[in-house]
């Protein structure tokens, strides 16, 4: 919990995770690329005095985890996001498994997500089960630029992909994290497009699917494709940054959510470990869109980021809010958690 000005607010940091970059587990010369172009993320766009070495930055310890996140971090809940890359690391990225056993150490701060790649047919479908029952999973992280073999990517819409959400569906995932973000070396820009999100969107109304990094730099595709689609969501990871780097950009990437997709669709996410959430949330509840750009905008008030920074995902993954980090409006516990929002339609200019 984070509090300032009297205000109380619940953090649900919905994208983190726990990897192994470092020199060992790199099982080529992309893996290396790949956790340096991390690092340049976190290098540029952090504040002097949150850059880590590279060294530090390749693999935290489990206590440093638990430090930056719910010591120091003010997360109540923290959700794991898997990204394997086997292709690039010996023993995977971030995997299931290792984020699992953490969280078995800690019971009660984190939520284990799955993972899965249609290009493993059926026996992936198999896999997908015992993760499911493994880990009692609400939701699965996508990688759809993740090399596999002489593949450099596959789309939400392939035939496959919808085997495995329509396996979703019956286990009772409903919660399907798409990485659509910035191009990650070696990995392919277009795989990362937005466009197959609106196919799946479509055929599959139960299931919600939460664009992590809100699709930049295709940010304009994203919001056509969300105010249209009342299950898809924007995350925060890779845009929070830029709260302190280029904080005009930060307002127009939050403003043009608001104005779209409205305020009940947008969870916050550090990225951890890319970036720490300290400072992250500090600077958001802090921050005001500029007084310039108020008539396109609004204003963002302490309940607008009290939904973003842990009510929204609080909704998605049912969590039980403490009655007095629920909004005053939010009476009974199933309006705290509540069914899905209405869908948004934007205001006329």
């Amino acid at each position: 919990m984070y509090s300032k000005d009297g205000q109380d607010y619940f953090v649900v940091d919905s994208h983190i995770h726990f990897w192994d970059g470092t020199p060992a587990n790199q099982a080529n010369r992309y893996g290396e690329g790949f956790l340096n172009c991390f690092y340049d993320y976190h290098r540029n766009l952090s504040p002097e005095d949150r850059v880590w070495s590279l060294e530090h930055f390749q693999r935290q310890t489990e206590e440093q985890v638990m430090h930056d996140l719910f010591e120091e971090g003010y997360v109540d809940k923290a959700i794991f996001q898997p990204t394997y890359l086997t292709d690039f690391f010996v023993n995977g990225f971030n995997t299931t498994e290792q984020d699992g056993a953490l969280a078995e150490r800690h019971p009660g701060r984190f939520i284990v997500n799955g993972s899965w790649d249609p290009r493993d047919g059926e026996a992936g479908l198999g896999r997908l089960e015992q993760l499911a029952e493994r880990w009692n999973l609400q939701g699965v992280k996508l990688y759809t630029a993740e090399w596999k073999g002489d593949s450099k990517g596959w789309k939400l819409s392939d035939p496959w992909s919808y085997r495995y959400l329509e396996r979703c569906q019956q286990l009772g995932i409903r919660n399907i994290h798409v990485h659509k973000g910035p191009t990650i070396y070696p990995l392919n820009r277009d795989a990362f497009d937005v466009a197959d999100v609106d196919d799946v969107a479509s055929a599959f109304p139960q299931l919600r699917f939460i664009v992590e990094h809100c699709g930049l730099p295709r940010l304009e595709d994203f919001c056509w494709i969300a105010t249209q689609e009342p299950n898809v969501y924007g995350g925060l990871a890779v845009a929070m940054p830029f709260i302190h780097s280029r904080p005009r950009y930060f307002a127009q990437v939050l403003g043009e959510l608001l104005y779209w997709i409205g305020a009940d669709r947008i969870t916050f996410a550090s990225d951890y470990a890319i970036w720490t959430p300290k400072w992250l949330i500090e600077r958001f509840v802090d921050f005001q869109i500029p007084e310039d750009m108020q008539s396109e905008y609004g204003v963002l008030t302490p309940e607008i980021k009290k939904k973003i920074l842990g009510l929204n995902a609080a909704r998605l993954y049912d969590l039980d809010v403490p009655a007095g980090l629920r909004l005053p409006s939010a009476t009974e516990p199933d309006e705290a958690i509540g069914s899905e929002p209405a869908p948004v339609a934007p205001v006329a200019p």
